[in-house]
């Protein structure tokens, strides 16, 4: 990696840094070191990384300022938590649908328990998905937006992720069909991170409620043998929404009111003006 490459392709340079900066823990936990194969909080290593190489200390702060931007609509913070619950829930009403024991009655909800871990994984980098945000949101939909539709850019986007998530896949920590949530699920918060302003921080919200709702809540509702099925009904639920998105928001700004975040990368140094010759004395 130098820094000319790096600022002429700083996208793809953030890309193999995010998967470098987060696999490294897949042969720690094999041998039992670690609890989970991956370092949740590698893409924003490596979001730092390009932009200290490309930007300098701007493109650093900026980041920084979009996850802490929290002069947001209540609707969005409303939304970003509440709709990993809706989703979740509309796929276990159809799961029940089709026959699977589901008995809500018997579920009793930890309140304290629920807090307690919606707080560590929002908190707490490498813990949960939260702190992926900043890197998947926080620089790479800004600058993949630039030149691109919104949601071509939430395609682009969605591959990477997916293959980011492969040594969670392979030691059995995510099922596969997640894999065509994790579609749904990027236009969905970019469709949030359009409309809130840009805010990393409601999407970090929105990724830490979705963790804890699976994690505590659907995960003991619905068990097996019919657990496999709620994975793949939630993917299916998630898709659905994510198509409802554009077709009411637009697919070239996944917003009606709002453009699109964007962010150009910098200037190439071939691009860069050159000062003109200064003159013999």
């Amino acid at each position: 990696m130098t820094r000319q490459s790096v600022r002429r392709h700083p996208l793809i340079w953030f890309a193999v840094a995010s998967i470098v900066l987060s696999w490294w823990a897949w042969p720690f936990y094999l041998f039992g070191l670690l609890p989970n194969p991956i370092a949740a909080f590698g893409p924003f290593l490596a979001a730092l990384l390009i932009l200290a190489l490309t930007e300098g200390k701007s493109g650093v702060i900026g980041l920084f300022r979009r996850m802490g931007r929290w002069r947001v609509g209540p609707g969005w913070y409303l939304t970003a938590l509440a709709l990993p619950i809706v989703l979740s829930g509309i796929a276990v009403v159809i799961n029940r649908a089709l026959g699977a024991s589901v008995d809500l009655a018997t579920v009793d909800i930890d309140w304290l328990g629920l807090a307690s871990t919606f707080a560590t994984v929002l908190l707490i980098p490498g813990v949960g998905g939260a702190w992926e945000e900043p890197g998947w949101r926080g620089y790479a939909v800004p600058r993949l937006q630039s030149g691109r539709t919104a949601l071509r850019a939430a395609l682009i986007l969605g591959v990477l992720v997916a293959f980011w998530h492969l040594p969670l896949i392979a030691v059995g920590q995510v099922i596969w069909t997640d894999v065509i949530q994790i579609i749904g699920a990027v236009i969905l918060f970019n469709w949030l991170f359009n409309n809130a302003g840009g805010s990393v921080l409601i999407i970090m919200l929105a990724h830490a409620s979705n963790n804890t709702v699976w994690s505590t809540l659907t995960s003991k509702v619905v068990t097996e043998p019919y657990f496999f099925r709620q994975a793949a009904l939630q993917a299916v639920v998630w898709c659905a929404a994510a198509v409802i998105a554009v077709l009411v928001s637009g697919p070239t700004h996944l917003s009606h009111r709002h453009a699109k975040q964007e962010e150009p990368p910098p200037p190439r140094p071939a691009d860069l003006p050159h000062a003109p010759p200064r003159a013999l004395r």
